[in-house]
């Protein structure tokens, strides 16, 4: 729902497969109305958004960093895949 509780008027006019694939969500019970419907498309592409902006701004901060800086970088990233290696996600 909106921040705060409290939605939005929203009048407009969308393409045929849209308004068809946000009645899909609602026929498969995976929003309780249109509204929710497109609440719930604009928060999956607003995190579509925020994931590459964060996969850009990381591989800006490892371009950018100094020959030093990289070298701990990647001991860390080592380290750390080893100790991914020795976690049992099965458990």
């Amino acid at each position: 729902m909106a921040a705060g509780g409290r939605r939005q008027k929203l009048s407009t006019t969308v393409a045929p497969e849209a308004y068809a694939y946000l009645e899909s969500l609602v026929d498969a019970g995976r929003a309780e109305s249109l509204a929710e419907a497109v609440d719930s498309v604009i928060e999956r592409a607003r995190r579509a958004e925020n994931r590459a902006r964060l996969e850009r701004d990381t591989a800006n901060y490892f371009a950018r960093l100094s020959g030093r800086a990289a070298r701990e970088e990647a001991r860390l990233e080592a380290a750390l895949g080893r100790l991914v290696d020795e976690v049992s996600f099965d458990e």
